[in-house]
């Protein structure tokens, strides 16, 4: 059996480690390009997907916010957005789109179909190549994930579409890097 002295020690860890997690939850692995500052630029190198059955080096993203006005019997009422992912991707019905697909029909409810609407977004994973984010934490594994907004994705598809590429962009050897520009839009 451990000594009151380990047992506080690992009770004081746990404390600590529980109170770091209180507040924003932060994925090292997830590049977070919308952090960088106007007028930098970040270059990336894609890699190619895992899963051999993926016909694309990245796989698109359904996903559904959820809001509730807080948790039952907590004393700090703070709204909970929880986000669920849309069983569409996997080709099921969605019972949440189902429900707000009538919606849409109402004038009225509109605004609030679009706020339970499914929102996508695309993944990738690849290394940075350039960081302009200067506190940026580079895990320990170098491959990061990057989360690009449907707004990006029609710029990388009309790269791959170029004619002038001979290779894929995603090749070990001579792969293709990718810039991302943060503008003011």
């Amino acid at each position: 059996m451990a000594s009151l002295a380990e047992i506080r020690a690992r009770i004081a860890a746990q404390e600590n480690k529980s109170n770091k997690g209180s507040g924003t939850q932060s994925d090292s692995s997830i590049y977070p390009h919308w952090n960088m500052d106007e007028g930098t630029t970040a270059t990336l190198r894609f890699l190619p997907d895992g899963d051999s059955k993926n016909e694309f080096f990245w796989v698109e993203k359904q996903i559904i916010k959820l809001q509730f006005n807080g948790v039952k019997g907590d004393s700090n009422v703070k709204q909970v957005i929880v986000q669920v992912p849309c069983v569409e991707m996997y080709g099921d019905s969605c019972p949440i789109l189902a429900e707000v697909r009538p919606w849409y029909k109402d004038e009225t409810l509109k605004e609030l179909a679009n706020k339970y609407w499914k929102k996508r977004s695309y993944l990738f994973q690849g290394f940075v190549r350039q960081n302009p984010i200067g506190d940026d934490k580079t895990p320990a594994n170098p491959i990061r994930r990057f989360v690009i907004s449907p707004q990006i994705i029609p710029i990388v598809k009309a790269g791959l579409m170029d004619t002038e590429i001979l290779v894929m962009p995603t090749d070990y050897m001579r792969g293709l890097d990718f810039n991302i520009k943060k503008t003011m839009t």
